[in-house]
């Protein structure tokens, strides 16, 4: 079966759970060719996530002649598939409440995608996000396109619904996975209940044999992985630190990651003289940051907004308690049997769970992290829930 995973934008530093899923497909003995639409203009650091540049078909980084060709192409090959998909992309411009060059573009790229797809025998094609990649997939599928379904994670995809036109979306797919069951609410709240046996749970999973458990280290080292954004939370963590601090003076926070609240943590951690204990180390590759949750006491992800942040999964994977937000999916995997989980931006909730962490045994930290690994091996396997993809996919091509 020749399956096409249609990105947005692939690699980029937070798409490594799409190719450790892609990689799960192909030791299933299924081909699978990588989409996306452009290339990420920041560095990557992994070598697994650099590899997958030159896999990686690009529909409109550097192609623009290729797409007017494709299109002249179409118009005399393919008008009636054209015509049939005008409705549909109206109503996605409606949706989105304007924004007509970059709905041309979708167009462009549908069309596009759908000739290289013939080309290249493509059977079914998987976004992840419904975004505009899937926007591209379904008006691809209209003029006579592979049949495509779509991951949703949430949270952005989630808050921008009403102009995503989700119905249309969800109508026109094989199937829709849901990484959660808040998810999957959500997904039937933006379109219809009918659209209920459409939705799939399908996990986001991590090879297991890349995670060994150990107890945690005796010592008061947190990690907290994530883009550095307000989304995230970590602004707030030089303020919780001062306060341990005077407890606890070796506490220690390091933040693996980059992004735009930098410059306000980086004045934080300055303004509270809190510069030995928080460490901000940028982005780095996928071992590097196994190591770094393996030599902490506990994972730390004060988010404000998520689906289910698969660098939960890996401290889990790794041994690690968790502490974390009442946020979407988070309490599906996260309780007080693995971890501390509170409400998002309550600060002290956040430096009670921290201090509990701190002052918990060595043998309840470590009874937390075998609970955790044992949720993600019962519920977070790649292989396993790369398996339940392929067989929806089989179903979708088999339903042609």
């Amino acid at each position: 079966m020749n399956v096409a995973y249609l990105m947005n934008t692939y690699p980029l530093t937070s798409t490594t759970f799409i190719r450790r899923e892609i990689e799960a497909l192909e030791r299933q003995g299924m081909t699978v060719s990588r989409f996306a639409l452009r290339r990420w203009d920041d560095q990557l650091v992994d070598p697994l996530d650099i590899a997958e540049i030159d896999r990686t078909h690009y529909i409109l980084s550097g192609n623009k002649a290729r797409l007017l060709k494709a299109l002249g192409r179409e118009v005399i090959s393919n008008p009636g598939g054209i015509l049939k998909a005008l409705g549909p992309w109206l109503s996605l411009l409606r949706s989105a409440r304007g924004g007509i060059v970059r709905h041309v573009a979708y167009l462009l790229e549908a069309i596009y995608f759908r000739q290289v797809a013939a080309k290249e025998n493509i059977d079914h094609v998987h976004v992840h996000f419904l975004t505009n990649s899937t926007a591209v997939a379904m008006l691809s599928r209209i003029m006579g396109g592979p049949s495509y379904s779509a991951t949703v994670h949430g949270p952005d995809e989630l808050t921008d619904a009403p102009l995503l036109d989700f119905p249309a979306k969800i109508q026109h797919a094989s199937f829709i996975a849901a990484i959660t069951n808040f998810c999957r609410s959500q997904l039937i709240r933006f379109s219809t209940i009918r659209a209920g046996d459409k939705i799939k749970i399908v996990h986001c999973g991590l090879n297991l044999d890349d995670f060994d458990a150990t107890p945690p280290p005796n010592n008061r080292t947190f990690v907290c992985v994530g883009r550095l954004c307000p989304q995230k939370g970590q602004a707030q963590l030089p303020s919780v630190v001062a306060k341990l601090r005077a407890e606890y003076p070796d506490v220690k926070v390091i933040l693996i990651g980059d992004g735009p609240s930098r410059g306000e943590i980086e004045s934080e951690i300055a303004r509270l003289s809190v510069g030995e204990n928080i460490e901000i180390t940028g982005w780095m590759e996928n071992a590097k940051v196994r190591a770094a949750i393996g030599e902490a006491r506990a994972f730390l992800l004060p988010t404000f907004a998520e689906g289910l942040p698969v660098v939960i999964m890996e401290a889990l994977a790794l041994g690690r308690p968790v502490i974390s937000t009442y946020i979407a999916g988070i309490p599906e995997l996260v309780d007080e049997e693995c971890g501390w989980i509170l409400p998002a931006g309550d600060e002290s909730a956040l430096i009670n769970a921290m201090r509990g962490a701190l002052e918990a045994s060595p043998e309840t930290l470590a009874a937390m992290g075998g609970e955790g690994r044992s949720r993600i091996e019962a519920a977070h396997d790649v292989n396993i829930e790369a398996a339940k993809l392929a067989e929806y996919f089989a179903e979708s091509t088999n339903a042609e």
